[in-house]
C-alpha cells in the first residue's frame, strides 16, 4: 500500500456533539473553556509566544487568542492540500510546520502564505510531530504501510527544516509515535508499542537513537508527550485499556507529570476525546498552562 493508495478518513462532530477549546491552570487547578463549536471540529492546539491557539479545523488552520476573547480565524497557507492535526511552531520565529494529507511537511509562515514542502517522495508517509530547540531540525513518524497495515512500520526519524540529512532515529518497526524534543534538545520523547507490543507506553530516546528508557508502565494505552517549555512539567494523553491506536470518542485522561517522576502522573482531567485532544505540544510559553480539545456528545 502506497501513499497513492492511502486516504485520510474525514472526521465531523457527530450529531449533539461539541467539541471544546479547553486551557488546564497547573498553578490553580482551574480549566476554562475559551471557544466551543457545533459546527466545526477543531483539533490538536498549539500555544503562540503573542498568546494565541493555533488549531486545525476542516484541513486548514485557524487561530484564537488563548484568553477566548475572538472566535478563531482561519490562517491561509497557499501550496498544500488539506492538513491534518499534525503541526509545530518554530521555536523563535513566527513560522509554522505542518503535515498535510498528502502524507508530506510543510514549512510556511504562521501569519499565513506560501508554504514550502520539505519531507521527500520516498514512498513513505510522513507526519510531524516535534521541532528542535534551535528550530533546524524536524522530528516525525514515518510509516511505511504494507498489507493494508498502515503501522506495519511506524519509526521516528529526522529531517533538517531545509529537507536534508533525513535519517532514522529508530529502526524497530514500533509502531512509535508523538516524538517531541525536550527544551535543551538532549532526548526525544514519544510512545511506543516496543516494549509491549498493542499496548502504547511513553518513552525517551537519544537524537542519535541511543537510550530507549521506558518512562511508564501502567495498564492503560498512553501518547503524545509533551514537555513544558520550562522542563518542568509534562503531561499525556491516556486511552483504556484495550485501545488500539489513538482514535477519536474514548474516555480519555489528562496525565500532568511533575519533573521526572513518570510513574507517579495525577490525572488532572477525565473525559470523551482522543485523536485530536493533544496530538501536538500546547504549552503556554512560560508553561503556566496548556491547551486541549475536548468532544462532549451532550452538554449538561
Amino acid at each position: 500500500m502506497t501513499a497513492e493508495e492511502t486516504s485520510v478518513p474525514e472526521r465531523r462532530l457527530l450529531p449533539g456533539q461539541q467539541c471544546r477549546v479547553r486551557v488546564y491552570d497547573v498553578r490553580s487547578g482551574a480549566i476554562r473553556t475559551v471557544f466551543e463549536s457545533a459546527e466545526t471540529l477543531f483539533e490538536a492546539p498549539n500555544w503562540t509566544r503573542d498568546e494565541h491557539l493555533v488549531v486545525n479545523g476542516d484541513g486548514v488552520l485557524w487561530s484564537l487568542p488563548a484568553d477566548g476573547s475572538a472566535a478563531p480565524a482561519p490562517v491561509h497557507i497557499d501550496g498544500v492540500p488539506a492538513l491534518n492535526n499534525d503541526h509545530v511552531l518554530h521555536p523563535t520565529e513566527d513560522r509554522v510546520f505542518v503535515s498535510a494529507n498528502d502524507f508530506h511537511v510543510y514549512g510556511a509562515p504562521l501569519a499565513g502564505g506560501t508554504a514550502r514542502r520539505i519531507t521527500p517522495d520516498d514512498g513513505a508517509l510522513h507526519f510531524l510531530h516535534g521541532v528542535s530547540p534551535d528550530g533546524s531540525t524536524l522530528a516525525y513518524v514515518r510509516l511505511t504501510p504494507a498489507g493494508g497495515n498502515w503501522w506495519a512500520s511506524a519509526t521516528i526519524h529526522e529531517i533538517g527544516v531545509d529537507g536534508t540529512g533525513d535519517r532514522a532515529v529508530t529502526t524497530h518497526p514500533g509502531p512509535a509515535d508523538g516524538p517531541e524534543y525536550n527544551p535543551d534538545g538532549t532526548w526525544i520523547y514519544c510512545n511506543t508499542e516496543q516494549f509491549e507490543p498493542g499496548r502504547a507506553q511513553i518513552a525517551r530516546i537519544r537524537p542519535d537513537g541511543t537510550e530507549l528508557e521506558q518512562l511508564t508502565f501502567d495498564e492503560r494505552v498512553n501518547w503524545f508527550p509533551h514537555i513544558d517549555p520550562t522542563g518542568e512539567r509534562a503531561v499525556y494523553l491516556s486511552f483504556p485499556d484495550g485501545t488500539a491506536g489513538h482514535p477519536a470518542d474514548k474516555a480519555v485522561h489528562l496525565v500532568l507529570v511533575t519533573g521526572d517522576d513518570w510513574q507517579h502522573g495525577v490525572v488532572v482531567a477525565a473525559f470523551n476525546g482522543g485523536q485530536g485532544t493533544i496530538n501536538v505540544n500546547s504549552w503556554a510559553p512560560d508553561g503556566h498552562a496548556f491547551a486541549y480539545i475536548d468532544y462532549p456528545v451532550a452538554l449538561r
